[in-house]
């Protein structure tokens, strides 16, 4: 009997032992796990804000690009308007595969009934920036790919602007008439 009962601390002893270290294992998965997260969501954090920057240096273009050729190429009606080319533009980024980006009317009169918000992302980012907002966002999934959804203001800033759009004459200064609004996929 001496030796069973020798044994009953040794097994007591080595079942607290095999359960502490099983305590430690899940704690050590845990934290690893934790840290794992915290590094893809630091990851993730950095690629949103390398597509938010991606973001503003297209809109910094595209809103360049559509000044220069007013201001330089259209002298009437009949020329080619800035707005018309912008959208050729942004339907050979879409067709290339580097991101979408679509003229979004916020006058509520658009010259064509495309331009007109056609999602919930747009139709919230219209009201967003007619309240005095410079930017909207949001971050969608998409078939397992993360997207940035952002619109930037479209306000009226040549005099030449009304004379395919009458009813901007009626704009404030620094209303935006219209958005430009981007979806990126976050890399």
């Amino acid at each position: 009997m001496t030796k069973n009962n020798e044994r009953k601390p040794l097994m007591n002893r080595n079942r607290i032992l095999f359960a502490a270290g099983l305590c430690a294992l899940v704690l050590l998965m845990s934290a690893h796990s934790a840290i794992d997260g915290f590094a893809k969501e630091g990851k993730q954090d950095a690629a949103l804000e390398r597509t938010r920057k991606q973001v503003r240096m297209l809109d910094d273009l595209y809103k360049t690009a559509v000044v220069l050729i007013t201001t330089h190429y259209v002298e009437e009606d009949s020329d080619l308007p800035a707005g018309t080319a912008a959208i050729a533009l942004f339907s050979a980024m879409k067709k290339k595969g580097w991101h979408e980006v679509r003229l979004v009317d916020a006058s509520g009169e658009p010259i064509e009934e495309k331009n007109l918000p056609q999602d919930k992302f747009e139709k919230a980012a219209v009201k967003h920036l007619k309240a005095g907002n410079d930017y909207y966002e949001k971050v969608v999934k998409q078939d397992g790919k993360r997207y940035l959804r952002a619109a930037t203001p479209i306000p009226v800033v040549l005099e030449k602007c009304t004379m395919c759009h009458e009813n901007y004459k009626q704009a404030k200064k620094g209303e935006p008439i219209g958005s430009l609004s981007y979806k990126l996929l976050i890399e």
